[in-house]
């Protein structure tokens, strides 16, 4: 906007300046009414006009300017306010889903207290089509209380999400629930009537887990919770698992199975996550 103040411009506001010197001097001269005064008014008037019309547009412009600084000031402003009040929102949001976790996992810790826990990241997803695994930061050396294989890994809500199974010095391996090579001792719904839970090859790509060898006697409902029962020694009494999708019978007509569905869903966003390892617990639950 700058740029209209051309050399032409200049060169009429410079005649227009002149110009209104020379009918200055021509009153004082001349008397306002002489005649050089009078010449110059009717020589001058065309110019006058187009003095006073440059002058109005120089003060649009400069008026226009200023006001396109102010407003240019106050939007950037305005975007650093909205960039600072995103990131504090950000950074509230990040603090209460933390605060959230831990609060859940006192709860967890009451509710067991004979439970040791070991807090971790996942610090790799490794599942394949024929596997469900990941790798957690700590092994039995850089670890509170040593890791150990079969040690069970929760989450702060108390779900079972896996098993150790294999440690080293700074990290160890997880198989999860899906897994075909996990299995555990589950108690189902408020009965408590006893079965397996396991990985199974066909559920796996779905995310579902089975519940086999079923007794015939017990009821078993979709919505059924499925918690561990400690059958074994190997998992701690009442690490939630997740809920019955449906009851079926095998192909074979010889008992029943059902499908559950992790309380936890188990998939690559559990990577950098916080996950806790249960080191030793107190087998009565």
């Amino acid at each position: 906007m700058k740029a209209l103040l051309t050399r032409k411009t200049i060169v009429i506001a410079s005649i227009a300046l002149l110009i209104a010197i020379v009918t200055i001097v021509s009153v004082n001269v001349f008397d306002s009414s002489g005649p050089v005064t009078g010449l110059a008014n009717a020589v001058t008037r065309p110019f006058k006009s187009l003095a006073l019309s440059v002058a109005r547009t120089f003060e649009s412009i400069y008026s226009s300017i200023y006001r396109y600084d102010d407003l240019q000031a106050r939007y950037d402003k305005a975007i650093s306010d909205l960039t600072t009040t995103r990131q504090a929102y950000s950074d509230a949001e990040q603090l209460l889903v933390e605060v959230n976790m831990y609060r859940e996992l006192l709860g967890f810790k009451e509710r067991h207290a004979g439970m040791v826990l070991e807090e971790v990241v996942v610090i790799n997803w490794g599942s394949a089509n024929w596997s469900s695994s990941f790798t957690i930061s700590k092994g039995y050396a850089n670890s509170d209380t040593p890791i150990a294989r079969g040690n069970s890994v929760v989450t702060a809500y108390g779900v079972l999400i896996g098993q150790v199974t294999d440690v080293s010095a700074t990290m160890s391996t997880v198989v999860t629930v899906l897994d075909t090579t996990f299995s555990a001792g589950a108690f189902v719904g408020d009965s408590r009537g006893q079965a397996t839970i396991k990985g199974d090859f066909s559920l796996m790509s779905s995310g579902l887990i089975m519940l086999d060898h079923i007794s015939e006697d017990l009821v078993v409902l979709p919505g059924d919770s499925v918690i561990t029962s400690a059958a074994g020694g190997v998992f701690p009494v009442g690490l939630v698992i997740g809920e019955v999708l449906e009851v079926n019978r095998h192909s074979t007509g010889v008992g029943r199975y059902a499908t559950v569905s992790p309380m936890r869903v188990i998939d690559q966003t559990i990577q950098n996550q916080n996950v806790f390892v249960v080191t030793s617990f107190d087998i009565t639950g």
